[in-house]
């Protein structure tokens, strides 16, 4: 059974850079597409960034996130990565990641929360100005 645990969430200043990881078991991890949300009080999850199974330049950002996030993954540790720089007020939030086992492409990634089956606990990001 698969499962999912972040890490490397915390308090950090605006301007400031945080990377997460995502360590994933049980399933083998290059079947895996990934992909990091976030919820903050009050508001809807929303989706962060998403990474293919090949990884490299198969990736979605949001435009909240776009030039400032890198979603990366290493399939020889099964970990993904969200590394986030220039933090700012408005990314604080609990960040998620999600993975959905992909069988037919490695080029394939998802925006849609509800494609997504496994979640971790999620790790809390705070932007302090």
């Amino acid at each position: 059974q698969l499962s999912l645990a972040e890490s490397g969430g915390g308090l950090v200043q605006a301007g400031d850079s945080l990377r997460l990881s995502c360590t994933a078991s049980g399933r083998p991890f290059e079947k895996l597409v990934m992909a990091w949300f976030r919820q903050s009080p009050g508001k809807e999850r929303e989706l962060v960034a998403t990474i293919a199974r090949r990884g490299d330049s198969f990736t979605y950002y949001s435009d909240s996130v776009y030039g400032r996030f890198i979603i990366s993954r290493d399939n020889d540790k099964g970990i993904a990565y969200l590394q986030m720089n220039t933090l700012k007020t408005d990314d604080t939030a609990v960040y998620y990641c999600a993975a959905k086992e992909e069988f037919y492409s490695t080029a394939v990634y998802y925006k849609e929360e509800r494609i997504y089956d496994t979640w971790g606990q999620g790790t809390q990001v705070t932007v302090s100005s």
